[in-house]
């Protein structure tokens, strides 16, 4: 029996990328995932078949959370089937990158919507199912760039600023009920998110990073699982960085 046995996890852009090797980690731990994705089936319907071992322990649907009304009815039919969750991973996240002098109102709002609007969200929703237990673990995959800015970006670092400050929130709201809430922040992680890079961006970021590497998906989940676990308990509130040393 693996560490997350009997546990039950909510996560959002579960079937690519980083959320796909969390939502692997946990159920390789014996979690249920009750996974979420944006617009992809295709990828989901791949997620799907490759974890065929796990059964019905892995749940997949298609769910927009920036629309507060669809996230508010996906809650609704999480706990008419499991009751209460224990752990909430908020990680899905867009990128509309562009000057912001030369930035269109809808990739501002797009961004903020789905990357910030859409924690509050699930967080609003997954907390009220924690609450009912007294415990759970509700962890934001965030970004270095929040605290650090960079060019073209800007809906995106603000986005990922503002998750960092709802969670400090919600952590001291929620700590007596036996809720922890924190962030994994990854840098540059090899995933389809950074595919759009040319060669030369991608050489130039990687002499950023101390390491000269980029991270693997498998390290970030790494980090979520550790603060998801119980020996984690008393981390609270806290930025976990997964940057090497950006």
């Amino acid at each position: 029996m693996g560490e997350f046995s009997g546990k039950k996890a909510v996560v959002s852009g579960a079937t690519r990328g980083i959320g796909r090797a969390i939502s692997e980690a946990l159920l390789a731990g014996g979690a249920t995932v009750i996974g979420v994705y944006g617009g992809n089936r295709e990828a989901a319907r791949s997620f799907q078949e490759s974890c065929s071992e796990y059964g019905e322990r892995l749940v997949l649907e298609q769910l927009d959370v920036s629309d507060l009304a669809a996230v508010s009815a996906f809650f609704a039919r999480v706990e008419e089937r499991y009751d209460t969750i224990d752990i909430l991973i908020n990680n899905a996240g867009i990128r509309r990158d562009a000057v912001l002098a030369l930035m269109k109102e809808e990739e501002w709002r797009q961004v903020i919507d789905v990357n910030l609007t859409g924690g509050y969200g699930m967080c609003r929703h997954g907390v009220g199912l924690m609450l009912k237990q007294r415990y759970g673990r509700i962890i934001f995959i965030t970004s270095p760039m929040g605290r650090m800015g960079f060019s073209g970006q800007s809906n995106y670092a603000a986005s990922k600023a503002g998750q960092v400050g709802l969670m400090k929130s919600l952590a001291q709201e929620v700590a007596k009920r036996n809720i922890t809430v924190n962030c994994v922040s990854p840098g540059f992680i090899s995933t389809d998110f950074i595919d759009d890079l040319s060669e030369a961006q991608v050489k130039s970021y990687r002499k950023m990073v101390p390491q000269r590497r980029f991270g693997t998906p498998q390290e970030v989940a790494d980090a979520v699982l550790f603060l998801a676990g119980d020996r984690a308990a008393y981390i609270n509130g806290a930025v976990l960085e997964v940057t090497g040393g950006l």
